[in-house]
């Protein structure tokens, strides 16, 4: 079953050209994009759908997600716009929680949220654990999130629970834990932070699960300079995300690890992706993340949403972009790129082909997944130009038809 997709007043491919095409079509064949062009030019196909001038571009890629939560944690925003500092700590509300919620209402309270995600654009994304924090829940958490997430994340290195030694629970991480998970994962992330896992630990962490197969993310300098950067970039990690706080040697590092990089050719030349997170920096007051200097000093930068209930409620792949735009300093095509291809770089999703049956995501091309984001106005600058407003008209997830 093939569907053209035309009169696209604004088509913004997000491809290895970075096209922006005018009055032009897409045709979907099953989960795949089988053509693109000038809408004079489209073949026939089975079905048609009239755009009517709308701008087209891809769906976004949530990168950075914590959707397998129960509870509520509206006191501590309250105490935060109060003036209170944030802190790790609010993590321990939501895995008591989450421990006390069964599977069934787990996974149904993800599935909302993923629904949330995709009527708003979002169409591949990934989530974590990391409120369960002990073997049996970590690993309930990984289970349910492999039906709701396209990627999921062990962060069994979230936060160290009450009454534990540090240590002693990093060596559960990294070990009966770690197995537990590792049927369910596909990636493993550590929380090197101040009141959370030192760098010693964190390094532990990393490296048994670098040893377990998994692909590595970390979260790092989100409330002051540490080793988060420095860590990821040794270790080869697809991404470090939050990078709020950054010196001139962890931009130089992040740079530095793309210096082999020629658009997707090798593997091994992959570097760091950093991935900057707005809608939490909004929520705990922190500095934004300097996707400027990162981009200017030639490290991809992917936007994510951090969906979680203490300092990032909310999917709103629109908000993270109209944030970067408004008040991060980044051009509205910039915006658009880190939100699509580079969610898809932070992943390893962007590149993939009809040979090897694993379809890109995060960009338009022939032979990517189908995955694709109608907005209800003329062209992509909208989102910036009208923040705040409801401008998904139409998704398509895999070239189904999902809202």
């Amino acid at each position: 079953m093939s569907t053209l997709l035309t009169n696209l007043g604004e088509l913004m491919t997000q491809d290895s050209e970075q096209r922006v095409l005018r009055n032009a079509a897409v045709v979907i064949e099953g989960e795949r994009i089988a053509w693109l062009g000038a809408a004079a030019d489209a073949p026939a196909a089975d079905d048609s759908y009239d755009a009517q001038g709308r701008a087209l571009l891809p769906g976004w890629v949530d990168s950075h997600t914590h959707l397998i939560f129960a509870g509520d944690r509206t006191a501590e925003f309250e105490a935060r716009m109060a003036g209170e500092q944030y802190n790790a700590g609010g993590i321990a509300v939501t895995t008591g929680a989450t421990r006390g919620t069964g599977d069934y209402d787990l996974t149904r309270l993800a599935l909302g949220r993923v629904a949330e995600a995709v009527s708003q654009g979002t169409t591949y994304l990934e989530t974590k654990t990391g409120y369960g924090l002990d073997v049996e829940q970590e690993a309930r958490s990984a289970r349910i999130a492999s039906t709701v997430a396209d990627e999921v994340t062990y962060l069994g290195a979230h936060l160290v629970p009450a009454g534990m030694d540090a240590d002693e629970y990093t060596e559960l991480v990294c070990g009966a834990m770690l197995e537990a998970v590792r049927p369910y994962a596909q990636w493993a992330d550590v929380f090197c932070e101040r009141g959370a896992f030192t760098e010693e630990q964190s390094r532990r962490v990393l490296q048994a699960c670098r040893a377990a197969g998994l692909g590595l993310r970390v979260h790092g300098n989100q409330l002051g300079p540490g080793a988060g950067v420095r860590l990821a970039v040794e270790f080869g990690a697809a991404s470090v995300d939050h990078v709020n706080y950054l010196s001139d040697e962890d931009v130089e590092a992040l740079a530095a690890s793309w210096s082999g990089w020629n658009g997707g050719a090798g593997v091994d030349s992959r570097g760091t992706v950093a991935t900057c997170l707005p809608a939490c920096d909004l929520s705990t007051r922190q500095p934004l993340a300097p996707a400027r200097r990162l981009l200017d000093a030639g490290v991809p930068v992917a936007l994510a949403s951090n969906c979680n209930p203490g300092t990032s409620y909310t999917s709103s792949m629109a908000y993270c972009v109209t944030t970067a735009v408004l008040q991060m300093g980044l051009s509205v095509h910039e915006a658009v790129r880190a939100a699509t291809y580079g969610g898809a770089l932070a992943l390893g999703r962007e590149s993939g082909n009809d040979a090897d049956g694993e379809r890109a995501v995060g960009s338009i091309a022939v032979g990517n997944r189908a995955d694709l984001h109608l907005l209800n106005a003329p062209s992509v600058t909208h989102l910036a130009y009208r923040p705040g407003m409801p401008l998904t008209h139409a998704v398509w997830r895999a070239g189904v038809r999902a809202r």
